[in-house]
């Protein structure tokens, strides 16, 4: 296992600017944006060391989303309720996989819309944290796609992708290496 994780390392490098001495993430930065001018109002391209977000921030955030989510649910569920002549839709019933289906497509509509405007949940919002590609291109429909995937498989792997926060050097999940994301701290000059 360490060897596969060695080299796992090696081909993530391979392709991801770091600084040598900090073993941080190099995000190129344009402050072309009218609110990110400098006072002179002169173009500037900058290179920042980003650390990236703690394991116990990331979760925090999720636990928002997470009630976030649940409320939406609630009321996708109360409509199935009425549909279903007021049972509860349960497997084995003919809209059982039509629910799920929802289910889980809202819930994939709801990271995709917020990841792709603005790089933040309302969740990751409140604990100041921002999704951004390591290359600080704006995240794509296959970027979130890529990264909302992984995280179910990080999930249903007892936690596993997320847990691997503690042991990157950036705090980066599998969802993030493969998506090629890093989670910011805006907190953090």
């Amino acid at each position: 296992m360490r060897t596969f994780n060695k080299v796992c390392l090696s081909l993530f490098l391979a392709i991801t600017p770091l600084n040598k001495s900090t073993g941080h993430i190099i995000l190129k930065i344009d402050y072309s944006d009218e609110n990110l001018m400098n006072k002179s109002n002169n173009l500037q391209t900058s290179t920042a060391i980003q650390p990236g977000v703690g394991l116990f921030r990331r979760l925090l955030a999720i636990f928002y989303d997470g009630f976030l989510l649940t409320a939406i649910l609630f009321v996708v569920s109360g409509i199935a309720t009425a549909l279903n002549q007021g049972t509860a839709v349960e497997p084995g019933n003919t809209l059982y996989p039509l629910m799920v289906f929802i289910i889980f497509s809202l819930s994939y509509l709801y990271f995709d819309w917020f990841w792709m405007h603005g790089g933040q949940t309302l969740g990751m919002k409140s604990w100041q944290i921002q999704l951004r590609s390591i290359d600080n291109r704006k995240i794509d429909k296959k970027m979130a796609v890529i990264r909302f995937i992984t995280a179910l498989f990080s999930w249903g792997l007892a936690g596993l992708g997320f847990l691997w926060a503690l042991v990157d050097k950036q705090n980066r999940g599998w969802h993030d290496l493969s998506s090629k994301t890093i989670l910011i701290d805006l907190r953090k000059p």
